[in-house]
């Protein structure tokens, strides 16, 4: 799982909710979770925008470990 989608479940939203907040396309927020899409610098940016993250937009894609906190 990653960041993205911690995030994303964490604030109860769906991946079409999370899609419309950030102003994306929902494919490409689907096929971004499911990691079969790479994201661009402004669609990162758009996606920590919507869901409030405050680290590097590039990090939503990193995988979440067991002792990661966030």
């Amino acid at each position: 799982m990653t960041h993205m989608e911690r995030a994303r479940l964490k604030q109860g939203l769906s991946k079409s909710a999370l899609a419309r907040a950030a102003g994306l396309n929902q494919v490409t927020v689907i096929e971004a979770t499911n990691g079969r899409r790479l994201l661009g610098p402004s669609q990162l940016q758009k996606l920590a925008a919507a869901l409030g993250w405050t680290g590097d937009p590039a990090g939503l894609l990193a995988e979440v470990t067991d002792d990661a906190v966030r």
